[in-house]
């Protein structure tokens, strides 16, 4: 197997890209923003046999001295999947050769062992990846939980009946309430949606890692995708109830930012918002809408009201692959350390990599 490592502008990445099913966090242009954002290397794997090929695009993070606080550290490196679901991008002639994906991960952790990378984790794609996880190893493969998504096959009426009764209860007061749903290009709003997505942020106390995404951001963002991003308002009087951003890829509609106006939250405008947005994405002739997963939560009400809106299930992996094992346990017995805590306590936050776990975060 011959492995390559490409950079954002080599041909290659565009070229495979061209011939096979693949989403925006596939994207040279997308994973070039994301390394902007977070300070990082954007790359992508190509492991080619034959004609089989397989890309992995990654984000390449080092840290000197950041993971522990009282002891020098040598420069790691590790790398991990951007913002979204990554994963995999194969060709029909790697999806016709059901060893091909162990073998080439085998590869992967080899040619980055050579480049000095401890560890390596993705987040698969839960609707492109679907049928990698027989190709995984036990050792490699962490079943993360479900995602939700709308299958727009159906007909509307089929759509309206697996919608759940609450939600249907929601849609109707909104409509009644003079609520309405229009899909518009992102730079007709954006600066009301940013607005409407911080108000958001705020009231639930998100984690400050949501609160990285701004103005800048959603604009790049904007002209990487082009008209495949889409923008959603609800309204009532002029006034925006909700707002939400989507992209579309494959014939995949997928929801990745959005937020309610907390003056309108008892009337429920993002389930207005779902539901027109499935419907206007019908006529796009896309397969589906995917609206991701909850928070992981035992009792997760996120994954509770996604649910509402559909009985598609997809199964979401990630991958979690060591590189380096004996870096890898070194790093974590200094993270403990470092954190006066014993190294079992860092495993068990099941965390990865494991030596950047938080206590108490």
């Amino acid at each position: 197997m011959q492995l390559t490592f490409l950079s954002p502008n080599h041909p290659q990445w565009s070229a495979l890209l061209r011939d096979v099913p693949h989403d925006i966090y596939h994207l040279p242009g997308y994973l070039t923003l994301e390394a902007q954002r977070l300070n990082t290397l954007p790359e992508a794997a190509l492991i080619t046999e034959g004609a089989a090929a397989i890309l992995l695009p990654y984000l390449l993070r080092s840290d000197r001295g950041a993971l522990a606080n009282d002891e020098l550290m040598p420069e790691v490196f590790d790398v991990a999947s951007p913002y979204g679901y990554a994963g995999f991008v194969q060709n029909a002639a790697a999806r016709d050769r059901p060893d091909f994906v162990a073998a080439a991960l085998q590869t992967l952790k080899q040619g980055l062992q050579e480049r000095g990378v401890c560890s390596a984790f993705f987040r698969l794609h839960p609707i492109l990846d679907a049928d990698l996880e027989t190709g995984l190893t036990e050792e490699a493969d962490c079943f993360q939980g479900e995602t939700v998504s709308i299958d727009l096959s159906l007909t509307e009426a089929d759509l309206w009946s697996q919608t759940r009764r609450s939600h249907r209860s929601h849609i109707k007061r909104a409509r009644r309430e003079g609520l309405t749903a229009r899909i518009v290009p992102w730079q007709e709003a954006l600066p009301t949606f940013v607005s409407v997505y911080f108000e958001t942020m705020s009231r639930v106390g998100a984690a400050d890692r949501y609160l990285e995404f701004d103005e800048a951001y959603f604009a790049e963002l904007g002209q990487v995708l082009g008209d495949r991003l889409h923008l959603c308002l609800v309204e009532k009087e002029n006034a925006v109830a909700a707002a939400g951003l989507y992209t579309e890829w494959h014939g995949i509609i997928q929801a990745i930012f959005g937020g309610t106006r907390t003056a309108f939250l008892k009337l429920s405008p993002s389930t207005l918002e779902t539901y027109s947005v499935a419907l206007w994405a019908q006529t796009r002739g896309c397969r589906w809408l995917h609206l991701g997963g909850g928070v992981g939560a035992g009792d997760d009400p996120l994954f509770c009201y996604k649910s509402g809106f559909s009985k598609q299930r997809h199964r979401f992996h990630t991958l979690r692959l060591i590189t380096n094992t004996e870096q890898y346990h070194t790093l974590v017995n200094r993270r403990a350390r470092a954190l006066s805590v014993t190294p079992q306590t860092l495993y068990a936050t099941n965390y990865f990599p494991t030596y950047r776990a938080a206590i108490g975060a």
